[in-house]
């Protein structure tokens, strides 16, 4: 697989981007697999050429960076790998547990590297925005992990493009790290990310990392239009459920269904492939239980679609609300 470079760094990162959600041991999510389980499939991505990992604290409260932290070192060097975790949500009991103040990133960064087995990450997301923080006090803090040498850049996830914006200036007139990435939601079914942030990702040198990229599975045939759920993730996903689903949502997958049996490749691998040729992504972040699931993606990024392909994909699409910030 070839590297790319994560936005204006100097970064060299794979095109996919192995999820590490699915993975943990003790989770309370039912189709989370444990480590003995998920060690196939990480040496599978190291063997097609993943070098990126991505997960966050809050993952099984925290057994996936425990299993990040497990895994991939048993398949790659410390200078090999490009890890990536997050910080905002709820990690211990009490306000100060949570968010992006000062207090709590510079304890989560700290409480991470101790899961993770690690002296540094190399990318650490703010996980969302936080509007009870002041991002000057956010970018500060930010600045300081990465002058501690605890990470190596920072990025940022799900916001509006004013925000990113704001952060970004803030970052600059102060002289502090900027954000090198955007974790955005971005699929076939959920575009409203090409208004306003994947214009300013491309203008401000940002790469776009997007998450769900097979809307949790929607564009991969694990829900039905008529509502039967055909995974265990399917059927225990409640966040999907605030996502996906819509009539027009279907009309999309039907589309999709119809183009890859032309093709003759999985509806998956064609989701995916349309997404790494959009302009300014880096890496969609696929998350696997199933070796399956992971050859999809690796052969999504040998696959080429023309341009009538790519439109007759993008006609069913119809406009949503602002869906996972």
């Amino acid at each position: 697989m070839n590297t790319t470079h994560l936005g204006t760094t100097g970064l060299q990162v794979s095109r996919i981007c192995l999820g590490m959600m699915g993975f943990g041991n003790g989770s309370d999510r039912e189709w989370v697999i444990d480590e003995n389980a998920a060690e196939p499939i990480v040496r599978a991505a190291v063997e097609g050429g993943v070098n990126f990992f991505d997960t966050a604290d809050t993952y099984s409260k925290g057994a996936s960076e425990v299993a990040t932290g497990r895994l991939v070192p048993k398949f790659l060097s410390r200078d090999e790998m490009v890890i990536a975790t997050k910080v905002f949500m709820p990690m211990t009991p009490g306000p100060n547990g949570r968010g992006l103040s000062k207090k709590h990133i510079l304890s989560a960064i700290d409480a991470s590297l101790t899961r993770l087995g690690m002296d540094y990450v190399d990318l650490y997301q703010i996980h969302r925005w936080d509007p009870g923080t002041p991002i000057e006090e956010t970018m500060e803090a930010l600045d300081a992990v990465v002058r501690s040498g605890k990470a190596r850049y920072v990025g940022a996830s799900s916001m509006y493009a004013w925000q990113f914006a704001k952060a970004q200036h803030t970052a600059e007139r102060r002289g502090w790290s900027r954000f090198v990435s955007m974790q955005n939601h971005y699929n076939l079914v959920y575009r409203e990310e090409e208004r306003e942030m994947l214009p300013l990702c491309l203008d401000q040198g940002a790469g776009v990392i997007p998450w769900s990229p097979l809307a949790r599975g929607l564009l991969a045939g694990t829900r039905t239009r008529s509502g039967d759920r055909l995974t265990t993730r399917a059927g225990s996903d409640a966040f999907a459920d605030l996502l996906y689903g819509r009539s027009e949502d279907f009309d999309v997958v039907d589309r999709l269904v119809e183009v890859a049996t032309e093709l003759g490749a999985p509806p998956a691998q064609v989701a995916l492939a349309w997404l790494l040729a959009r302009p300014g992504v880096t890496a969609p972040i696929v998350g696997t239980t199933r070796p399956a699931h992971l050859h999809d993606a690796l052969a999504a990024t040998e696959l080429a679609l023309d341009a009538e392909v790519v439109a007759r994909l993008e006609e069913p699409y119809r406009p949503h609300p602002v869906l996972g910030h």
